[in-house]
């Protein structure tokens, strides 16, 4: 798990006037509501908020963004409470983790098409503030990296879930990796044979292939410069 330090050096990586004694505090703080509490695979329960901290650093989040991942299971799992958590972090902070809680509380009663589109739908219309979904987000997958940890059942369901809604929300709001880490760690769940006859496949096209993106830009920026346009191609590859 990241210390406090390690999660304010990775903030200061992109924000060097982070606030520190803010992020301290909430890290202190939701280290005391969780001790004692254990994950499903038996590690400490508070390895997790930070866990989505951390990714959440990945996107360049603000600090309130970082201090709600950090307190955003407290109001749901601890005896904290609305009022105590914006005595502590303010109005913007508990107002984005009582935004989270409400998020959590839904429940998915169909994995039809519609439905999902209609809980895509809700989850926009009950957020106040995007970064209430972004911190979801990043509490799905990294709910979706340690997913053994769970029932058979409870996997499936939690994959259909993030299959039929997160991915594509994070599609929508323009976090392709995300999106394609979420498809691809539920795929393993709901069709685990498919899925890895397919990265087979994959593997092999690419030792055959080679390096395929490389060429093509280079055919490309040679063909913009014959034309008299300077310009750089970049590509990247798909997820299988």
């Amino acid at each position: 798990m990241l210390t406090t330090d390690d999660l304010i050096a990775l903030v200061q990586n992109y924000n060097p006037k982070t606030d520190t004694d803010l992020i301290g505090r909430a890290y202190a703080y939701g280290q005391r509501m969780h001790e004692g509490k254990s994950r499903q695979s038996g590690e400490p329960y508070f390895t997790h908020p930070v866990a989505v901290a951390a990714i959440l650093t990945e996107q360049q989040l603000d600090d309130a963004t970082i201090v709600t991942a950090l307190l955003h299971d407290t109001i749901e799992d601890t005896r904290s409470t609305y009022e105590e958590v914006e005595s502590e972090f303010g109005a913007e902070i508990a107002g984005l983790v009582d935004g989270v809680t409400k998020l959590t509380n839904l429940q998915l009663s169909s994995s039809e098409s519609r439905q999902a589109e209609n809980f895509r739908k809700l989850f926009i219309a009950m957020s106040k503030d995007l970064r209430v979904i972004l911190v979801k987000l990043a509490d799905r997958l990294h709910n979706m990296r340690t997913i053994r940890a769970m029932s058979r059942e409870k996997q499936q369901q939690k994959a259909r879930e993030t299959m039929d809604i997160y991915a594509p929300l994070a599609g929508r709001m323009g976090m392709q990796s995300m999106r394609e880490e979420l498809e691809d760690l539920a795929f393993r769940v709901l069709n685990p044979k498919a899925r890895n006859s397919i990265m087979r496949r994959f593997i092999t096209l690419q030792r055959k292939s080679g390096d395929v993106i490389r060429r093509i830009t280079s055919d490309m920026e040679k063909e913009l410069e014959k034309a008299g346009i300077e310009a750089k191609v970049f590509g990247r590859a798909k997820k299988p």
